[in-house]
């Protein structure tokens, strides 16, 4: 029988990118199963995992893939840039190394993604205030000048992590949503679809009637 998760109107891909540590594989958890793990191994490979929300009364179904940051899997992840429609882009706060690494990860989801890929840049672990070495200003305004749009989070604590896939599914849906009603209305003004039938009357001539006068 199936089950309720299997009823959705969109299915999306969301990828997770960014150094290794920076708390990706906690972040989908957060989200997909609210569970946070101190002692979160790095991810091996790849891993995905799936949850479904609700925008404008459509279900979208959310299947997030957890890209491994270390160098020597970066070949195998590459292949899982594809059919994305969606990217996290992390860092961690408080580690400047993993936000100067932002601009090269952005580069390879340019290179190997689709080019109308949403990308969100994320700063997690926000609840290490007290060691941040990213400013938050400095990072929006990258964010800004590169088209992404922007938040930091914490998985630890929940901060924004709702809202931060709720923003990009929600971005996703209404580009999505916008692009299949602008080709149903060129669909629509094509001349097979936009035939109106055109009846013209006969055309009359006033000539004077003869009336016939035979005798039968």
């Amino acid at each position: 029988m199936g089950t309720r998760d299997d009823e959705y109107d969109y299915l999306f891909k969301v990828v997770l990118i960014g150094d290794s540590g920076v708390g990706k594989s906690n972040l989908l958890s957060r989200f997909t199963r609210n569970e946070f793990n101190l002692e979160s191994k790095s991810t091996i490979g790849v891993e995905f995992a799936t949850r479904s929300i609700q925008v404008d009364g459509k279900t979208i179904k959310a299947q997030i893939w957890d890209t491994a940051g270390q160098e020597r899997y970066r070949a195998i992840t590459s292949a899982y840039y594809r059919g994305a429609v969606g990217a996290l882009l992390v860092y961690d706060i408080a580690k400047h190394l993993t936000y100067e690494n932002v601009e090269r990860w952005l580069k390879e989801l340019r290179d190997l993604a689709d080019s109308n890929i949403v990308v969100m840049l994320v700063g997690n672990k926000s609840d290490l205030c007290h060691l941040r070495a990213v400013p938050t200003d400095e990072a929006r305004a990258f964010a800004e000048k590169n088209g992404l749009s922007f938040i930091e989070t914490s998985a630890l604590d929940s901060t924004n992590v709702e809202a931060a896939f709720q923003t990009i599914l929600t971005e996703i849906y209404r580009i999505v949503s916008q692009k299949q009603m602008s080709d149903r209305r060129e669909n629509d003004m094509s001349p097979s679809n936009n035939v109106v039938p055109i009846h013209v009357p006969p055309t009359t001539e006033n000539k004077p009637k003869v009336q016939c006068c035979q005798n039968i």
